[in-house]
């Protein structure tokens, strides 16, 4: 069957949960609900309509990242394959959706974040990184590691006053026209 992918804009419901498998790998669990609105022209104000809830799994980086940055009540966008679980309770049979994501982000319709990238692994003298290194779950650069006061940095950002390029700016030429 093919892959349904699908992008939902809503709230965190459930706070994210981690667990780690057996096999070494981490996941990531959390509900989010998003509740279409639409304007009612009877009464001149917006109604809310049906609720979709889903289960999202991110799997690996994604989800420690997710554990660092989201919260239960924050406005989020979720991008990811669309699948139906289904399971067996006391209540009988039934199913669940549930999204494995593949981004996951602040909804800055809402307010405002800060991004922050994790340390690179050093590069060996060939000028490639070490590839066990961002698969160590353990390792300081993981996004599992406790946060540090200190956001991380790599060669990329340097801290500083001073511009990483000079800019030659032509003050004869007109700014462009805004829109």
């Amino acid at each position: 069957m093919p892959d349904t992918d699908i992008t939902v804009v809503g709230r965190v419901a459930s706070p994210p949960r981690l667990a780690r498998l057996d096999s070494g790998s981490s996941v990531v669990n959390f509900r989010i609900a998003s509740t279409s609105r639409r304007f009612d022209r009877n009464t001149q104000d917006w109604v809310d309509g049906e609720t979709f809830w889903s289960d999202v799994e991110c799997w690996g980086d994604l989800g420690g990242n997710v554990v660092r940055s989201i919260s239960k009540g924050d406005s989020v966008v979720v991008v990811g394959r669309l699948w139906t679980r289904d399971y067996e309770s006391q209540n009988g049979r039934g199913s669940t959706s549930q999204i494995r994501a593949d981004a996951v982000g602040p909804d800055l319709r809402w307010g405002w974040a800060e991004y922050h990238r994790p340390a690179r692994a050093p590069r060996d003298e060939e000028g490639s990184a070490d590839p066990s290194a961002d698969q160590r779950p353990d390792s300081e650069e993981s996004p599992f590691a406790e946060s540090s006061s200190e956001p991380p940095t790599s060669e990329d950002y340097v801290d500083g006053s001073g511009a990483l390029h000079s800019v030659d700016l032509d003050h004869e030429l007109p700014e462009p026209a805004l829109h």
